[in-house]
């Protein structure tokens, strides 16, 4: 799949969200959710450390349900716990969207000038994350401003497929929703989960790792990096081919998906 040469030209980019085009997991999403926890008054605090372990779970629900499972006394555990995740969740989607709009959490190195770039070379863009809409949509307005909403094809979030990544649902879908086969797009990931994801849908796939996933496999990869890159802040390469490149522009993304 990765490893073989692609005869089809690349048509579209389609992006992950949370850890790619912008670090929100450690100062975004964890400490909206801490914010929700005191919200309601729990005892809950999910520190650095125990937000990196619970990333193993793909979806704010989710990561809530494994908590309790797996971090918490059976005793400890609210006994409306079915009932109230869903509402601890919407609180910290509240909380997550006013730190969004403060401005507080930028996008990441590179993904701004690649996205323009992108535009003005006619590439189709998407959006694949088990983040919620809402989120994303913040996230674009603030960083980008609220017409980059609409530079976006098609922005698949959130449960708008039952099965969460490391499943390929999402990616399928936005391949059904463009009317576009894998070997047209390519994906940009920073995660283990994500690239399971894109590879499951037969997707090449960029990564550029943040803190909470230097670690992770990234075995598929067409090129592993520390960051996009700007023409006066060069990436460093991990993994894969640049072909002597220093930042990540599409010239160098069409390579990647021809290799």
């Amino acid at each position: 799949m990765n490893t073989q040469s692609s005869n089809a030209q690349l048509k579209a980019l389609i992006f992950d969200v949370d850890g790619t085009l912008s670090n929100t997991e450690r100062d975004g999403h964890r400490v909206a959710f801490n914010q929700a926890f005191e919200e309601y008054n729990m005892d809950w605090h999910w520190s650095v450390e125990t937000y990196g372990e619970l990333l193993a779970v793909t979806g704010g629900k989710e990561r809530m349900k494994f908590y309790t499972e797996h971090f918490m006394d059976k005793e400890d555990i609210p006994g409306n716990i079915d009932t109230l995740i869903p509402e601890l969740h919407q609180a910290k989607t509240r909380h997550y969207t006013e730190l969004l709009s403060t401005g507080a959490i930028p996008l990441r190195p590179g993904v701004e000038r690649l996205i323009d770039e992108a535009r003005q070379r006619g590439f189709r863009l998407a959006i694949a994350t088990t983040t919620t809409p809402e989120n994303v949509t913040t996230l674009l307005e603030h960083t980008l401003g609220i017409d980059s909403i609409d530079w976006f094809e098609v922005i698949a979030a959130g449960d708008i497929v039952p099965a969460k990544k490391p499943a390929p649902d999402i990616y399928q879908y936005a391949l059904d929703q463009m009317g576009l086969s894998a070997d047209e797009c390519i994906a940009f990931e920073d995660s283990e989960n994500g690239i399971k994801s894109s590879l499951g849908a037969s997707l090449k796939t960029i990564i550029t790792i943040n803190d909470y996933t230097k670690d992770h496999d990234f075995s598929g990869a067409s090129t592993v990096l520390d960051q996009m890159g700007e023409p006066d802040k060069n990436f460093s390469v991990i993994t894969g081919n640049v072909n002597g490149a220093t930042y990540l522009d599409c010239d160098l993304v069409i390579k990647l998906h021809q290799q």
